[in-house]
């Protein structure tokens, strides 16, 4: 594996959440909202977050997952 999971297991649950009602959202204004667009791209990243584990931001600050030591 080529990176630490660093997103608790509760937190990737609400980031596939919120990633899929973005898509949600994306999907249904696409022709209408400019917001779609974002809200498409911000949906996939969100979701792949959640589906990986790992968040490159949150490794850019330090962040690391607690394993109860």
């Amino acid at each position: 594996m080529f990176y630490v999971k660093n997103v608790p297991n509760w937190e990737r649950a609400i980031r596939l959440i919120m990633g899929a009602l973005a898509l949600a959202y994306a999907a249904a204004n696409w022709g209408g909202a400019g917001w779609a667009v974002g809200a498409g791209a911000m949906g996939v990243m969100t979701a792949m977050t959640g589906l990986i584990g790992f968040c490159p931001m949150c490794a850019m600050v330090g962040r690391k997952l607690d394993k109860g030591h």
